[in-house]
């Protein structure tokens, strides 16, 4: 009798802490209610049927819950009465205009505040079949060894991502121009790069994860570099030295910089000669040999032109790297975007008003054309690079690259 009476005691503590309790949550407590929703990303992307799932949780109780779509209910105040719950539901997309639309989901709890949490999606719909195709009808690619190969495309609709793998590699595609349905790459091709026939395919992704593929061919094709020999004085190799920056060093410089190239393209239309030209003196891909740097690959052209003549930004980037090294002299580069680089060596001379980091447009004058760092006379050294890999800068001057 006595071990009854302790029980009923103890239940009658354990009834009246509940209610306690509970009446705590139900009187006093402000806290919202939390809300999870999955399947669901504000800005996304979706097409077909969409499968979501709602859960939420109150210390008292969930009273209901609302989805509105386009501020026209899928749920209304369907009731829940539990601390926890997981609700399901479907937006069929297909039913919907293709486009942005709004997801409103509320919970509401039981408590005499009513204390409410939302949330709130905007998403874009799309059920547009995705179609791609090359700008041009031959899929088949020619392209020299140390020039760049251009490949264009055009899609139904804009791309999440379009990927070109060629040679084993992987280059990232981007709108030709804000807008735009036709999508773009720019492949550089080593100058040592074997000549032979390659498979090129293009992964054209959009926003609800469909996938189209693009294939063709490329072939490398050898081109007849030149051969040249150059002498530098010695004393002015080692001058050079003492007050420059080293290679090593430029090459890594170039090497950060190009990988924080901006996912954006700077310019548009054709690349200008950034000064007057006299004649070429040094061809792009010219086997060079030399008594301080061996034999080598002249990756880049000389213009020669006035000692101290203007020279000028070829397109819209830019200013990353202004300083002096050993072998490139007073030093300018240009980033376009997407890892497409400028560089400018042998300078005569900075303007004072040319600082890195600034934006910089087509025709700004970068320096004066001048001998400094591993140069035996007065002229310009231009280097484009895509990717960190040199290139002729003299093909992106041509109408219609």
């Amino acid at each position: 009798m006595k071990q009854l009476k302790m029980a009923g005691w103890l239940i009658g503590l354990l009834i009246t802490g509940w209610i306690g309790m509970k009446g705590y949550y139900y009187f006093f407590d402000k806290t919202h209610p939390l809300l999870f929703v999955s399947g669901l990303s504000d800005g996304g992307y979706y097409g077909g049927d969409v499968s979501c799932i709602v859960t939420g949780e109150h210390p008292y109780k969930v009273k209901n819950i609302t989805v509105l779509l386009d501020e026209k209910p899928l749920t209304y105040n369907f009731g829940i009465g539990k601390s926890s719950f997981e609700y399901p539901f479907t937006l069929a997309t297909r039913t919907l205009p293709n486009g942005k639309h709004t997801v409103n989901i509320k919970i509401v709890d039981g408590s005499f505040s009513g204390n409410i949490t939302e949330q709130k999606y905007t998403i874009t719909v799309d059920n547009t079949s995705l179609q791609a195709a090359f700008a041009k009808q031959n899929t088949d690619f020619r392209v020299f060894q140390g020039k760049t190969l251009h490949v264009q495309f055009q899609t139904s609709k804009p791309l999440k991502k379009g990927i070109v793998k060629v040679i084993s590699q992987e280059y990232e595609c981007f709108q030709e121009s804000k807008g735009s349905s036709i999508y773009e790459t720019f492949i550089p091709i080593e100058c040592e790069e074997k000549p032979n026939e390659y498979t090129l395919a293009i992964d054209c992704i959009d926003h609800v994860d469909n996938i189209v593929t693009l294939e063709g061919k490329v072939q490398v094709v050898p081109f007849p570099f030149k051969k040249h020999s150059l002498h530098v004085d010695e004393k002015k190799v080692e001058e050079e030295k003492a007050i420059g920056e080293s290679h090593e060093k430029l090459n890594n410089d170039l090497k950060e910089l190009s990988i924080a190239s901006p996912k954006e393209k700077l310019w548009s239309g054709n690349f200008y000669v950034p000064t007057e030209v006299i004649r070429i003196s040094t061809e792009f891909g010219t086997v060079r040999a030399t008594q301080e740097r061996g034999l080598y690959a002249h990756k880049g052209i000389d213009i020669v032109n006035h000692p101290r003549s203007v020279i000028w930004a070829p397109q819209d980037g830019k200013v990353v790297l202004k300083d002096r090294y050993a072998y490139s002299g007073n030093t300018v580069v240009i980033d376009h975007g997407w890892g497409v680089f400028s560089l400018f060596y042998h300078l005569d001379s900075f303007p004072e008003e040319l600082k890195v980091g600034q934006s910089i447009k087509k025709g700004n004058p970068l320096g004066k054309l001048g001998k400094t760092g591993y140069a035996t006379g007065y002229h310009l050294h231009w280097e484009m690079r895509v990717n960190n890999v040199q290139i002729d800068p003299l093909e992106w001057t041509k109408p219609g690259f």
